[in-house]
């Protein structure tokens, strides 16, 4: 690229090594980072195992242990022995339970401005508040990156997104994404890197951004990027990183693709009703609705600020009776500095719950609300049944929104709370001289060692499985339609039942699926090879790619949809189910479940162009579908998935 440039495309120069970086067209990425947790790196492990790598070839690769904490049986605990010896064998650092979630830890011990980092959780791209390129991915896209390989993903569009002004008293940075939300739904980053700029940066803190970045993934963007500035200049000091730092920002005039602008100044707490990140409105609207849970933490609100002023609104006062105040603080290091000052006594005698740092009821690992009861989070998502209740009612909202509520047992605006009761706005202070605990993390081994450590496999711990390649012609029934935003919890369920299951693929493909059809599993199983029929924007929210390996375990082929989520649709192609979008959408509605679809010359169709042809034998019809799928990609899927292909190439 030529003159003023984004930094997006910054990065993307210094990293690319194939493609041509022009909007829609495959471009591969050096990879220098990767990250996994818990729930997803069972399946990067063994497919480290299937393709045969002896060790990381990244400059940093991470797996934390953030998500399966809950050690109600031994199928967690099985699954962390698991993941610490195979950071043993294969040489990545190796977070323990109770360290935290995976994008705070990573950012306080390993963020590098300038730096590209690729991981199996959909929220990776928090990391963009440092100034990294950080891209959610599916497991085995990561899994190749740890082997050497480069990350390919379809050129976005850059949509630069200029601040300005200064963000109001009792309103922080999850009002800021909450109002890009607003503004765009769900799927208005989709094929976008989101970058922002303007003077309004100057009073953002690295995990003020960490929060707006972390929650790009809700708008479908490929990631979020900031500049490496003063605020994260001072960032990394305060972790004794200092020398990581590097001065990263746009060149001036840089021409975006797309442009959008919010003065800070303007904003108001918002909140996201139940169940999509994107039905935002101003907390005013909604204020007064019973509030039964609140729940402060998770990675979309992970700083020391978010669980301080949460502290200082609720210190002297005891939360509503009616309510459930919990607290999951999100990093091992966070928690200490917290209670050094003093903020958790002032939770704790409030009524707050405190948990152990991760994840927890973001996942559905505990603390799930009652039925039908609205619970008031600080989440990133709030699909349904993602809380682990599959009537739920969960709202998204800011921390000072959240503390303002649990003191009242109301939906409340914090500036009206803190008027009515007198309390001055004053910024959170953080510690002078904060833990910095860097030995928490349990380096690799050394390459000698490395290759004697054994790989420690309880019973819960089952292989991938083979998958054959897509047959030429295909002949097979639609088992279920679906609606539109359909999300990977809902194909693949969150929750203390199914989590545990993770690295069981045969158990867990018991629960595909079900919360929308609960006799799927059983159906798909008799019917062998079969079709889905979607509508927009499927597979949105996780990166699990469980969500596309269990139904392929069932025998899922082919995904008819309007459109894709950008990772799922990546994860199918990576395990053989062809990925296919609607070229008329008036064709999704003459489609109905059970109608039988037929396939002719599918390789050929898929090599020839992006057009494939389908006829419905049922109702005497043919459909147009485009692929989207590069050369490498239709490979894959014809050879029933990318490890095949790769065993094919040798």
């Amino acid at each position: 690229m030529s003159g003023a440039r984004t930094l997006a495309a910054k990065l993307i120069d210094e990293h690319l090594e194939s493609g041509n970086p022009v909007p829609g067209e495959e471009i591969a990425l050096r990879i220098d980072q990767t990250l996994t947790q818990d729930a997803t790196g069972t399946l990067v492990m063994q497919e480290l195992e299937a393709l045969g790598i002896d060790r990381a070839k990244t400059r940093l690769s991470a797996q934390y242990v953030d998500h399966n904490l809950l050690q109600a049986d031994d199928k967690n605990a099985e699954d962390h022995a698991y993941l610490r010896s195979a950071c043993r064998r294969f040489g990545l650092w190796f977070s323990r339970a109770g360290n935290g979630v995976s994008h705070p830890t990573h950012m306080q011990r390993f963020g590098v401005p300038g730096s590209t980092l690729a991981g199996s959780d959909s929220h990776t791209c928090a990391a963009g508040s440092l100034g990294m390129l950080a891209i959610g991915v599916g497991g085995l896209e990561v899994a190749l990156a740890i082997a050497g390989q480069p990350l390919y993903l379809r050129m976005p569009e850059i949509w630069g997104v200029r601040l300005t002004g200064e963000l109001p008293e009792w309103v922080s940075a999850k009002d800021v994404v909450l109002e890009m939300l607003r503004r765009h739904g769900v799927r208005g980053g989709v094929h976008r890197i989101v970058e922002y700029h303007g003077p309004g940066l100057r009073w953002l803190s690295a995990m003020d951004r960490h929060v707006i970045a972390n929650m790009g993934a809700e708008l479908g963007a490929t990631t979020t990027v900031f500049p490496a500035d003063d605020a994260v200049a001072a960032f990394l000091r305060a972790q004794n990183r200092e020398d990581d730092f590097r001065e990263l920002a746009a060149d001036p005039g840089a021409d975006y693709d797309v442009t959008d602008e919010i003065d800070l100044g303007t904003l108001e707490p918002l909140v996201a009703r139940p169940s999509s990140p994107g039905d935002v409105v101003p907390v005013r609207e909604a204020a007064g609705t019973p509030i039964d849970q609140v729940v402060l933490g998770s990675s979309a609100n992970p700083g020391f600020r978010d669980f301080a002023i949460a502290a200082s609104l609720v210190h002297g006062r005891r939360v509503a009776g009616t309510t459930s105040f919990d607290v999951n603080p999100t990093s091992r290091q966070t928690l200490v500095d917290l209670t050094h000052t003093g903020a958790v006594t002032d939770l704790l005698q409030a009524g707050a719950r405190i948990h152990q740092a991760g994840c927890l009821g973001c996942i559905g690992m505990g603390q799930a609300p009652a039925p039908g009861r609205n619970s008031l989070r600080t989440f990133p998502r709030n699909f349904p049944g993602r809380s682990g209740t599959p009537d739920d009612a969960v709202w998204l909202c800011s921390p000072e929104t959240a503390a303002a509520s649990a003191i009242e047992g109301r939906l409340s605006d914090p500036r009206e709370f803190a008027r009515d009761r007198g309390i001055s706005w004053q910024a959170p202070a953080e510690p002078d001289r904060p833990a910095v605990l860097d030995d928490v993390v349990e380096a690799p081994l050394p390459p000698e060692e490395a290759a004697h450590a054994e790989l420690d496999k309880g019973p819960n711990i089952s292989g991938l499985p083979d998958f054959a390649g897509l047959p030429a012609d295909l002949t097979a029934p639609v088992l279920l339609k679906l609606g539109d935003d359909v999300s990977t919890d809902e194909i693949s369920p969150a929750g203390a039942r199914a989590l545990p299951l993770r690295s069981n693929l045969p158990k867990l493909a018991e629960f595909t699926l079900t919360r929308v059809d609960e006799d799927y599993p059983r159906r798909a199983g008799e019917t062998g090879d079969h079709l889905l029929v979607a509508g927009g924007n499927y597979g949105q929210g996780s990166s699990r790619e469980h969500a596309a390996i269990t139904p392929r375990y069932l025998g899922l082929r082919a995904v008819l949809a309007k459109s894709f989520a950008r990772i799922h649709w990546q994860n199918l192609a990576n395990f053989g189910v062809l990925p296919l979008e609607f070229t008329d959408e008036q064709d999704y509605d003459d489609i109905g479940s059970g109608d039988v679809l037929e396939f002719t010359g599918l390789p050929e169709q898929l090599t020839a162009g992006s057009e494939v042809r389908v006829r419905n034998t049922t109702r005497d019809r043919e459909y147009r579908l485009r692929h989207r799928l590069s050369p490498r990609q239709a490979e894959a899927v014809v050879a029933g998935g990318r490890i095949p292909q790769l065993a094919r190439s040798g």
